[in-house]
């Protein structure tokens, strides 16, 4: 019984490591993939070629805001969304 619990325990830990695929409409835009992506980690690569990563906190009109940043956990970015040329989502693997 144990061992039965342990695997359903390994199980859930797994599929909750796998995220969704990316679900993209010809319609979207940058704002529209970053608030779909509300939560969850992002790298965000910028037309200067600069990335940043961290957990998308809010998306508004002009800016996201990003927090927990990749190697800086402590500090908090307002990107304006016309400097990111792109989104990559983490959509499975390890």
């Amino acid at each position: 019984m144990k061992t039965l619990r342990l695997l359903t325990l390994a199980a859930m830990l797994t599929s909750a490591a796998f995220a969704a695929p990316l679900a993209f409409d010809p319609a979207d835009t940058t704002a529209t993939i970053l608030k779909k992506q509300t939560g969850q980690k992002v790298e965000l690569r910028m037309k200067s070629g600069e990335k940043i990563s961290g957990t998308v906190k809010a998306v508004g009109d002009k800016a996201v805001h990003i927090s927990a940043l990749t190697g800086q956990e402590f500090s908090d970015a307002v990107v304006t969304l016309d400097d990111i040329s792109a989104v990559i989502v983490r959509t499975g693997g390890k």
